[in-house]
């Protein structure tokens, strides 16, 4: 590392220099905007010092929470490799400022070390605030601010089996997240009287509420934290409310709020505002015009202090250009925003709470399934804001529409499909100037210059922010001109279908050398390609001829490594078994059967979301002995590790609960057994409920079914997981027959038409016409080919196979599983287990490797 100047040098020599103190987003952004000016080291332009308190460089903290999820500190890292070697820049972690001499132009580090400047740039940010209430600062009360605490809460939390949130606004409702995912029962104290009371309304928050409290939380709103409870040894017990209740509780996240981080600026004389920041002007500069502040720390010229990570990328980008002699200026941004809170969208843009007068709300609400829209409307029909909550699709169109009259009547934009809506304006409605990209301040015109994704990302940093806009940006991008597959096929997954269909094409080799690319044939097709059309041909077997056992021939070959041993892969190499348990109805002696194998083979056990029970931990030469145990005693394979259906969950429906109103447990089962086995683009998941109550979620699968008196309703395209959507109606009040038909129709439509790896709720949003034109193919049979779906259905139920149960009884299929072909009896050494819970889990620390010393520059161990 450079040796800092001494205090008696000169305050710059060849070349100015740049201190810049903190490295956190807007301090790597001011970086980045020095870069793209020239105004380097490396360019001979400037000498750029950065003093960064943490001891790792600057991370993406919006996405902070994703750590929980497995991304790792280093994949949170916002400095691609080799960025400040190339620039030149001096990096110093782990050694902020501690003082500045504004009369002698130096900083001082913690280290004692002395930095002279030219130009002095604060960056930071904010600090998190922590309510004054006795007991705040007991052994296991945190805050939610850096990696740093995300590791300390983790530790603890090892130890806790509760956990409560002060805070719940975005940050508060993440760290709730948080906890949830570590296992602990977790509350969220508000004082507001809603949840996000900042972004969203008392419609949105009531909608935001429901939703969360349906996931597990417990949510405290209008009450505040009088006190945090500690025991005898000072640990975090509980907390008292000013409603006079009490929590018991492990552990407190404090996550009320932040304040800009200014003391640095007060203790040299620059000047702050009341309530906290440092006074710029429009160009950044302080009260002294040798110093700049941007991001959380300043007070912007307008009057605020921006807690938004857009803002704080502008005013970086005014602070480079002042000091190049531009002439940008800062003089507020847009605080609109749109986020994933524990798997709930949440928006809010403009003017969210209606203040301007004469304002009209025009306001969609659903209590049932937690989606509430409100748009912001003017008298003259002028788009001001709005807030959406639990459905946020339409955010990229509208809030670029902010302050434009809108084209189609505002009901019709909230509204669901169904009920007058919803109208797709889409992108091409928005002006050149609209911002497409609020992170980054990039316009529809900047984006629509470019003609890839990687290509916007890299020129605009599009959709590298928050990535809200990412869906926006590719319905603006021009369609490749090669649709094909992948570098083996010219034609897409749905044209390869027909083809396969049409020409009865039994055989991979047999494709690629008639219809693949001229430099592809005779070759080996590619690791896109070939499971590609093995499902392809696999889900067509009974029309076409084939085998419709996947590990046949050559279709062994094709398959995944799920689908290579009919089993899931987990991390130490071992397998899962997963027996399907049609609509989650399972007899005694069954579940006595499931206990046994798991027994006797040290089996891990879990019952899942799907109403299965999974079987983890199983060598792959145990798989054979397992399942015939398993298929003796009547399962089949559940298809856990195949693109097809999984599960159709369901409720017990009338037989049992009061509220029902038909056999919701019957017709899962039916369905299960109907669709086992479907190989389709992508996996398939469905759910029956027994009535409007919803308990088997059947909104957010696939295909699911809600009873109602006067028989079924049908919802396609919902979806869980990462991008939860909830499904649409398809047709409503069907027979028994009806309902069977049309999910016929439904499925055999989607495998023929949908893209490699595409789940149902992303195909019902890219298929032209999306849900209306599905619901004139499959219901009012506007192709006339639902004959031809029903035949092909059909076909598919009539051939149906166990997988499990063929290969158990076929000595040559049984060859392929085994470890080591020249050692078949061998087991796999690096598939180890050690106890938890009185099951197994897999040895993490033989996963790991062994630890290797890393030594210093300095040549001494650490």
């Amino acid at each position: 590392m450079p040796e800092p100047t001494t205090p008696n040098s000169p305050a710059h020599t060849a070349v100015p220099t740049i201190v810049v103190v903190g490295h956190g987003m807007v301090g790597q952004r001011f970086l980045e905007a020095l870069a793209g000016r020239g105004l380097t080291p490396a360019a001979g332009g400037a000498r750029v010092v950065v003093l960064c308190e943490e001891p790792r460089p600057a991370y993406d903290r919006v996405q902070l929470t994703s750590y929980f999820t497995g991304r790792s500190p280093e994949d949170l890292s916002l400095v691609e490799p080799g960025f400040m070697e190339r620039h030149g820049f001096e990096l110093r972690v782990g050694d902020p400022a501690q003082s500045v001499d504004r009369a002698g132009r130096t900083v001082t580090a913690r280290s004692g070390a002395v930095f002279p400047y030219d130009t002095l740039v604060l960056a930071t940010g904010s600090y998190p605030f922590v309510p004054p209430v006795p007991g705040k600062d007991a052994r296991g009360c945190f805050v939610y601010r850096t990696i740093e605490d995300l590791l300390a809460i983790e530790e603890y939390a090892k130890g806790a089996a509760t956990g409560a949130v002060v805070g719940g606004g975005l940050l508060g409702l993440e760290a709730a997240g948080a906890l949830k995912g570590l296992g602990l029962r977790t509350h969220v104290v508000e004082f507001a009287p809603r949840l996000m009371p900042v972004q969203v309304d008392e419609g949105g928050g009531a909608a935001l509420l429901r939703t969360i409290e349906e996931m597990g939380l417990s949510v405290h709103t209008g009450v505040g934290t009088q006190e945090v409870l500690a025991d005898a040894g000072g640990a975090v017990s509980g907390m008292a409310l000013s409603d006079g209740s009490s929590l018991a509780t492990d552990l407190v996240v404090f996550s009320a709020g932040v304040r800009p981080r200014d003391q640095l600026a007060r203790d040299c004389g620059l000047a702050v505002g009341e309530r906290g920041g440092i006074v710029v002007d429009e160009q950044c500069r302080t009260s002294d015009p040798a110093v700049l502040a941007i991001g959380e720390c300043a007070l912007a010229a307008d009057g605020r202090v921006y807690g938004l990570v857009a803002p704080g990328y502008e005013m970086a980008e005014t602070a480079a250009e002042t000091l190049v002699g531009g002439r940008s200026a800062f003089t507020g941004a847009d605080l609109s925003t749109k986020l994933k809170l524990l798997g709930v969208d949440v928006a809010s843009f403009g003017d969210a709470h209606g203040a301007a007068d004469g304002s009209l709300d025009v306001v969609y609400s659903d209590a049932r399934s937690g989606v509430y829209k409100k748009l912001v409307i003017a008298p003259d029909g002028t788009l001001l804001g709005g807030v959406l909550v639990g459905d946020a699709d339409q955010y990229g169109t509208l809030r670029p529409m902010t302050g434009a009259v809108l084209p189609v009547a505002p009901e019709q934009l909230v509204l669901p499909a169904g009920a007058g809506g919803p109208v797709a304006l889409g992108p091409s409605a928005l002006p050149d100037e609209a911002v497409i990209c609020s992170c980054h301040n990039v316009t529809k015109g900047a984006v629509c210059e470019h003609t890839t994704l990687p290509e916007v990302k890299k020129c605009t940093k599009a959709g590298t922010g928050c990535g809200g806009c990412l869906k926006v940006i590719g319905q603006l991008l021009p369609p490749p001109e090669d649709a094909g597959l992948c570098g083996c096929f010219p034609y897409s997954r749905s044209e390869l279908y027909e083809i396969v269909r049409t020409l009865r094409v039994t055989s991979f080799a047999e494709l690629l050398d008639s219809h693949g690319r001229q430099e592809a044939r005779g070759g080996d097709g590619c690791e896109v390609c070939k499971p590609t059309v093995g499902s392809v041909i696999a889900s067509l077997a009974p029309a076409v001829g084939a085998s419709g056992y996947v590990l046949d021939g050559e279709q062994a070959a094709l398959q995944d490594t799920n689908d290579h041993f009919l089993a899931n892969l987990q991390r130490n190499g071992s397998y899962s078994i997963v027996p399907r348990i049609p609509g989650g109805e399972i007899t005694p002696e069954k579940l006595i059967v499931i206990g046994e194998v798991a027994r006797d083979f040290g089996l891990y056990t879990k019952i899942t979301g799907g109403q299965r029970i999974d079987l983890f931990g199983a060598r792959v030469d145990q798989l054979p002995l397992i399942w015939t145990r398993l298929v003796d005693a009547g399962f089949e394979s559940g298809h856990a590790y195949g693109k097809s259906l999984r599960t159709v969950k369901s409720c017990v429906g009338q037989t049992w609960c009061r509220y029902g109103v038909q056999d919701s447990v019957k017709m899962a089962i039916d369905l299960e057994l109907r669709y086992r086995g479907l190989r389709s683009p992508h996996k398939l998941k469905s759910a029956v409920s027994g009535c409007t109550r919803e308990c088997a979620e059947a909104r957010g699968k696939d295909f699911g079914i809600i009873a109602t008196a006067q028989g079924w309703n049908l919802y396609v395209g919902g979806n869980g997981g990462a991008t939860p959507r909830h499904a649409d109606l398809l047709a409503q009040d069907l027979s028994d027959a009806e309902l069977v038909r049309l999910i016929d129709r439904f499925l055999m439509f989607y495998i023929r038409t949908a893209d490699r790896l595409e789940r149902t709720s992303a195909w019902l949003e890219r298929i032209d016409g999306g849900l209306e034109h599905v619901r004139d193919v499959v219901v009012h049979d506007s192709l006339g080919i639902c004959e031809e779906l029903e035949r092909l259905m059909a076909g598919h139920v009539a051939g149906y196979r166990d997988e499990w149960a063929e290969t158990i009884n076929d000595p040559e299929r049984l060859r392929r599983f085994v470890t080591f072909v020249n050692a078949p009896e061998a087991p796999d050494p690096s598939v180890r287990f050690v106890p938890e819970r009185d099951q197994i889990k897999p040895d993490l620390e033989l996963l790991a490797g062994p630890v290797l010393a890393v030594r210093t520059l300095e040549g001494t161990a650490s």
